[in-house]
């Protein structure tokens, strides 16, 4: 028996897979098992043909493959590759188990890539691969990977793998215990377009550094959508791990690869089905824009227009950064690290807030479009902040500041944090604050009503700040400062 190390995609993760390759007696053919797909049962006539280009010529005994473990499902083309070398090396003392072998085979013995290769790559990082030629310029952007590139089948028997140029990562990055956290100097929106609204840029700060959901309420063309939009220009940079697990989300999204610093940014319409944002599908589970959103921002404007299934199943992937998909043939748990954010207006016709136009909204339509939003979801979105329009325009900025200066304030503090998210501190976390923080903090919880949750994210909020001031220890001005921001039920 001959064993050739492979993989398939199961949902969003690479799983090994080892393609088993024995020759016995019997009437003469191509049998493969193991939970083999359309695709994969296609690979027997595309082999066939192969072979019979590169002159081998099939022994006259039963070729049994097997692909292990044979209770996963498995999809793809891309076991052409491991199944024809199975068979070819069956008899050679060549082994070919330290390498990780993909690709499709076209009938003349051509290597082609698939959609599947690179993903699989991203999640199995093997130390040694054989694939097709066209997919190595990707794969040669992850360190640690030896790659062996092939354009012809032929080429692997006679090994004469082609040359691939790597390209070093060039963009800037801090350092913290020895690694490296990656971000992009490069802002195509900037924080400078947006005249005054300083909670709001408070607000967005603060959330950009620890991670923390927001939520924004304000009249339309306050500017919003302009602070959540720049908002993901100035959020903490990524270790390459990070980064090559966002490559992997927007590689299975059909996008081209590009290795940016920058995290995700998805805005889907508030008409959006819960299969569109959560997943789903009738047989096979497929991703949706939360799990495209990993690692960055989800993005949801016109907040209490979403259906309210849709805005309930989000207190679990954003409690718990995990989302499970279960369908007939199979389950998909997948991560959801996400930064949710929200805009919204204090009414229906939007102008309540608003100092210069009149609310034309009766209070139990206030108070219908309000209640669409639960308290157990506003306690899950950490910063609360109301946007009221500037009274009377001068042209003139009143609280100017650009995204540059507020990336270098997120940088700052996530080195005096050690490259920690103050948003994903678990629950039992020691906050070291004064004792005055304790005395305001009894105070708001007697005042607010605040649960064990908001508490817990009130604490968050205030570190956060203390590192914005390049502190570790919580003090007074940072809780009364994080105070304003805290999560309420929104007053109708």
């Amino acid at each position: 028996m001959k064993r050739v190390p492979s993989g398939a995609l199961v949902g969003v993760e690479g799983v090994p897979v080892d393609v088993e390759v024995s020759l016995t007696s019997g009437l003469p053919g191509i049998i493969i098992v193991g939970l083999g797909g359309k695709a994969v049962q296609e690979s027997r006539e595309r082999v066939k043909a192969v072979l019979n280009s590169v002159g081998y010529q099939l022994p006259p005994q039963r070729i049994t493959i097997n692909l292990s473990p044979a209770g996963v499902a498995k999809e793809g083309s891309h076991f052409d590759l491991p199944i024809a070398l199975g068979i070819l090396f069956h008899d050679r003392e060549e082994e070919l188990e330290e390498y990780l072998i993909l690709g499709e085979l076209g009938l003349d013995g051509r290597l082609k890539d698939t959609p599947a290769i690179f993903p699989i790559i991203l999640s199995l990082r093997p130390k040694k691969v054989i694939i097709p030629l066209a997919t190595a310029p990707k794969v040669a952007q992850i360190p640690g990977i030896e790659i062996y590139p092939f354009q012809h089948i032929q080429e692997v028997l006679e090994w004469k793998p082609h040359q691939v140029e790597r390209n070093p990562y060039n963009y800037p990055y801090i350092k913290i215990g020895g690694e490296k956290y990656y971000y992009s100097d490069h802002f195509p929106v900037d924080f400078s377009e947006v005249k005054g609204q300083r909670d709001g840029k408070d607000g967005a700060l603060l959330s950009a550094t620890g991670f923390h959901n927001i939520l924004l309420e304000g009249s339309p063309g306050v500017g919003k959508s302009m602070i959540i939009k720049r908002l993901r220009y100035i959020l903490p940079p990524l270790k390459l791990d990070e980064i090559l697990e966002i490559e992997k989300m927007r590689v299975l999204e059909g996008q081209k690869s590009r290795f940016e610093p920058v995290r995700p940014f998805r805005s889907p319409h508030h008409s959006a089905t819960p299969s569109a944002i959560f997943g789903g599908g009738s047989r096979e589970a497929k991703i949706g824009e939360i799990a495209l959103a990993h690692k960055g921002i989800l993005f949801f404007d016109e907040l209490p227009h979403f259906k309210r299934d849709v805005l309930e199943n989000l207190r679990l992937p954003l409690q718990e950064q995990r989302m499970l998909i279960s369908r007939v043939n199979n389950k998909i748990e997948y991560k959801t690290d996400i930064l949710f954010a929200g805009a919204m207006n204090p009414c229906p016709c939007g102008n309540l807030l608003s100092p210069v136009k009149e609310c034309r909204c009766t209070p139990i339509e206030i108070a219908r479009y309000k209640k669409r939003l639960s308290q157990p979801l506003l306690e899950r979105i950490g910063i609360y902040v109301e946007m009221v329009e500037e009274a009377e325009p001068t042209g003139k900025d009143s609280y100017p500041v650009t995204s540059r200066e507020l990336q270098e304030r997120v940088l700052t503090a996530f080195e005096v944090a050690g490259g920690k998210l103050t948003a994903r501190l678990p629950e039992n976390y020691q906050f070291n604050y004064t004792s005055e923080v304790y005395s305001l903090l009894q105070m708001a919880v007697q005042k607010f009503g605040l649960s064990h949750r908001s508490q817990f994210n009130l604490m968050k909020l205030a570190l956060t700040s203390a590192h914005l001031n390049r502190r570790t220890k919580i003090e007074k001005n940072d809780f009364l400062f994080v105070l304003r921001f805290r999560p309420r039920q929104l007053e109708v």
